[in-house]
């Protein structure tokens, strides 16, 4: 993983329009509190669960490769009277100075490691960095044929009032490695003047279930367990979200 995470403008935007509830806030937030002990997030950004932790008081920390967007957080925790440990750290690379009862990877991050040994490393890590029995959970989406045929490569344009302007916001998913499974994920947004303010373009890999309980077996992890969504125990046909659990 070797990009630098959101720019400032890009931060800025996620944090003020695009980030929301994808109704797992309340999810997380259930996981940390039943959690005996401290709370690690990766890739925990502008603060969009990191923040909902905190005011419900958890202890929890968090790393993430943007320094513009961490910036955002600690300016709004300082708003709130919170102050979460959070650093910048790449997810195959980071090292923490105490053990953590839970690690969590919220909103497809996990999908930004494009390579089988950035996963194993990032999975390593995770797991040197929980106690025993702790526990990682990370949610990413199940990969839908019907939307990549009928979607991706395709514009998507809508409106976002933003900074008190109406900003057109242009996005835009397209596959980019067929053989590796990556696709593309670009965003444009525009003030009504036509400046563009955020022009970003990530790449992330499509992960299949099978693929992750691969990954899963190849990790230190002693037992994994998936479910198709936040408010479900168990995966089926049409679900849209994985959300995985593994076990120190």
């Amino acid at each position: 993983m070797t990009d630098t995470g959101y720019s400032a403008d890009h931060a800025a935007y996620y944090d003020a329009v695009a980030g929301g509830d994808r109704g797992d806030i309340a999810f997380y937030r259930e996981r940390a509190l039943a959690a005996d002990g401290p709370v690690l997030e990766l890739a925990c950004g502008t603060g969009r669960v990191t923040l909902p932790l905190c005011r419900a008081g958890v202890d929890v920390d968090g790393i993430d490769l943007s320094a513009d967007a961490l910036a955002v957080l600690r300016e709004k925790a300082a708003d709130e009277g919170v102050d979460p440990a959070v650093w910048r750290a790449n997810m195959t690379e980071f090292a923490v100075d105490r053990q953590y009862a839970l690690v969590i990877c919220p909103f497809n991050a996990f999908q930004h490691l494009l390579t089988v040994e950035d996963q194993l490393d990032a999975l390593e890590r995770v797991h040197n960095a929980l106690a025993p029995d702790g526990a990682f959970v990370f949610d990413v989406f199940v990969p839908s044929f019907d939307v990549i045929c009928e979607r991706y490569g395709a514009w998507q344009t809508r409106e976002r009032e933003y900074r008190g302007e109406t900003h057109e916001v242009r996005t835009r998913s397209r596959l980019v490695d067929e053989v590796e499974q990556h696709f593309a994920v670009e965003t444009e947004v525009s003030a009504p003047d036509g400046e563009q303010v955020v022009g970003d373009e990530f790449r992330l890999k499509l992960l299949p279930k099978r693929e992750i309980e691969l990954l899963a077996r190849l990790s230190p992890f002693d037992e994994w367990a998936v479910a198709g969504g936040f408010e479900k125990e168990t995966i089926e046909d049409g679900d849209a979200t994985q959300v995985w659990t593994l076990q120190k």
